[in-house]
């Protein structure tokens, strides 16, 4: 009996949350190792079809890192990295797309499905979703041509707001095109913030490899947007971590209520996140 109270205690306390974020759109940067552990791959699709049936819409943007750099390997094709970007040329730019698009984002549309969702793969490309423009890597004065790697100048969100009211998923794979047609590779996370903007989400949430922020050694919970500037001027936020709070502050400058970077390696994570008192990871507020 005690077993089913706790049960009943866990949804009881998860009950303010899915009566404060019903109707609402989270969007979810989902990558690292919660894309290739199959257990956490199976409790994600389950976060993201529980989110939609209690009235929530979940809208997921995925990264593909480690499988783009290994069929660029099982291709003879040297994957080569400037200032933390791929370097893109023509040849690569079409192996990036066959993997985010044709093989990663259906996977993850298909995981959804066979737990009981309804999920519809997407790229930028689709219904003009993702506007890119072309972007240069500058280092000591200098600017360096990286290829076709892009940012986002523009999100049409039309195709995400008509799935969203049909009780559809939207995964979306970080693939951009300018004016004149040309295909750009898009950081996720940066594609994750541009379309929770668009969106006016309630939530930004990026799944990574790590426990959350770390200040000091110790994993803080919570970092108010304007004292990331100085964080990152003294040092304690550092490399990889620099353009994920960075992204967080400019959702928070432009409409998205709060921004969470949790640990994707904890099973479900979204869920412990959005429905339980503590959460886990690091929340950034105004």
């Amino acid at each position: 009996m005690k077993r089913y109270i706790e049960k009943v205690n866990t949804l009881t306390e998860s009950f303010p949350y899915i009566k404060e974020f019903f109707g609402k759109t989270i969007v979810i940067k989902y990558g690292g190792n919660a894309m290739i552990d199959e257990n956490l791959k199976r409790s994600f699709a389950l976060d993201m079809v529980l989110l939609k049936y209690v009235g929530i819409n979940p809208v997921i943007v995925h990264g593909g890192g480690p499988q783009i750099g290994k069929l660029l390997g099982q291709v003879g094709k040297k994957s080569e990295f400037v200032g933390g970007m791929r370097v893109t040329d023509a040849e690569t730019m079409d192996i990036v797309e066959m993997v985010l698009v044709g093989k990663v984002n259906k996977e993850i549309v298909n995981n959804i499905n066979t737990v009981g969702g309804s999920a519809v793969g997407l790229s930028g490309k689709d219904g003009g979703l993702l506007e890119a423009t072309k972007i240069y890597h500058h280092e000591n004065n200098n600017e360096y041509d990286i290829g076709q790697v892009g940012t986002v100048s523009r999100v049409n969100p039309k195709i995400i707001e008509t799935l969203d009211r049909d009780r559809f998923i939207p995964v979306i794979a970080p693939i951009g095109v300018d004016g004149n047609g040309i295909t750009y590779n898009i950081n996720a996370d940066i594609a994750a913030g541009k379309i929770a903007e668009a969106l006016n989400a309630e939530k930004l949430i990026l799944l990574t490899d790590v426990e959350g922020v770390k200040l000091g050694g110790a994993l803080t919970s919570s970092i108010q947007k304007n004292d990331i500037a100085g964080l990152i001027k003294s040092g304690e936020i550092t490399g990889g971590m620099i353009p994920k709070v960075n992204c967080c502050v400019s959702c928070l400058d432009n409409g998205v209520h709060r921004a969470h970077i949790i640990d994707g390696r904890v099973e479900h994570a979204v869920l412990l996140e959005i429905f339980t008192d503590a959460g886990i990871g690091t929340v950034i507020t105004d």
